[in-house]
């Protein structure tokens, strides 16, 4: 993810260019941080690369985050991210081809955290499962009241679908216990680009590296 503190860096786009001899298939942003234009060539310049792109839900009102699940439609990501309201933001991406993960459990404050238990957890991503959405975007390890790989376990028991583990994923250890606990992705934002992932590696390419080297 382009992005630190649950914000799209302003210069995403020279990040991109910075990043891309790592060949990343895998790539996305936030919905806050950068103007609407910057995202459009954003997104652009993901997608000429190959690479799958992702918009994550950060607004704060209800209002905000549907006007995201438009703009993330407008742009034709891959996938989207994030967001509570799931009837109104699969009816606005109804007829597209955007996959839709929102938030299980509650979402709160800014930067995100999550409240929730596992059993909510649990109930919220079969549910949504129900209705359609691909998967779920969970913020294990933002949780506030519950063991993050718990709760992991328990979207996986859920559901067979999409689980990404979005938030606070900084190290090698982490990903591992992820993997473990039945997630399939996990986003990795601020400890790539504050050089906390793999603090005795210098640039951002080398971080990257080693975020990839800890998924294998």
């Amino acid at each position: 993810m382009l992005t630190r503190s649950d914000q799209t860096v302003e210069d995403c786009l020279d990040v991109l260019d910075d990043i891309a001899p790592l060949n990343l298939q895998h790539i996305g942003f936030k919905d806050v941080g950068v103007t609407p234009e910057q995202l459009h060539e954003l997104h652009r310049r993901i997608k000429a690369t190959g690479a799958t792109s992702y918009m994550e839900v950060v607004s704060t009102t209800p209002a905000a985050a549907l006007r995201s699940a438009q703009i993330a439609r407008d742009l034709g990501v891959d996938r989207l991210l994030g967001g509570t309201a799931v009837d109104e933001i699969l009816g606005i991406l109804a007829g597209s081809s955007v996959a839709y993960l929102p938030f299980p459990g509650r979402p709160f404050d800014h930067p995100t955290k999550l409240g929730g238990t596992a059993q909510q957890i649990e109930d919220d991503t079969r549910a949504f499962r129900a209705k359609g959405c691909a998967g779920v975007d969970l913020l294990a390890y933002r949780a506030t009241e519950a063991d993050p790989i718990e709760l992991v376990k328990a979207a996986r028991r859920a559901s067979d679908g999409i689980l990404l583990v979005a938030g606070a994923v900084k190290n090698a250890a982490q990903i591992r216990a992820l993997a473990d606990a039945g997630a399939d992705s996990f986003t990795v934002g601020s400890a790539a680009l504050d050089g906390s992932f793999a603090p005795r590696r210098g640039s951002l390419r080398s971080q990257l590296q080693a975020v990839l080297d800890a998924t294998r």
